[in-house]
């Protein structure tokens, strides 16, 4: 990571801009573990969603910083680009089901304390048939 920082800090000549490099690569590497995790914790769509957004972050960046600071390619650009949206695309379509499985439980949790108090008051359970 030293020698990393070496290079970065004879290709950059504003350290500032080599400590914003440091730490969004940190926030990406830590990003795709905290993905992977939770993806092995719970194998569902949400989580594969979550590894896919960012792993999608991470190819997207390493891309960014060959054709900045190594050897620019107008396709590294264009595949930068592309992963970077298809990364958006998957983070908004988590954001999306992360609000369905909240008002999905919001909804269930209602109809669960509403049949609680009409047991309550009447006795019975109260279902439609």
């Amino acid at each position: 990571m030293y020698e990393l920082f070496g290079i970065l800090k004879t290709q950059i000549s504003d350290i500032t801009e080599v400590n914003l490099f440091i730490a969004k690569s940190v926030s990406l590497i830590v990003l795709a573990f905290l993905s992977f995790v939770i993806y092995l914790n719970s194998d569902s769509k949400q989580s594969i969603l979550f590894l896919f957004t960012a792993l999608c972050f991470v190819f997207s960046d390493v891309l960014h910083y060959i054709s900045n600071y190594y050897i620019y390619n107008w396709s590294f650009v264009m595949l930068d680009n592309v992963l970077h949206a298809v990364g958006l695309f998957f983070l908004f379509n988590f954001i999306i089901g992360e609000n369905r499985l909240r008002k999905k439980l919001l909804v269930t949790e209602r109809v669960s304390n509403q049949t609680i108090a009409n047991e309550n008051e009447t006795g019975y359970i109260l279902t439609r048939q």
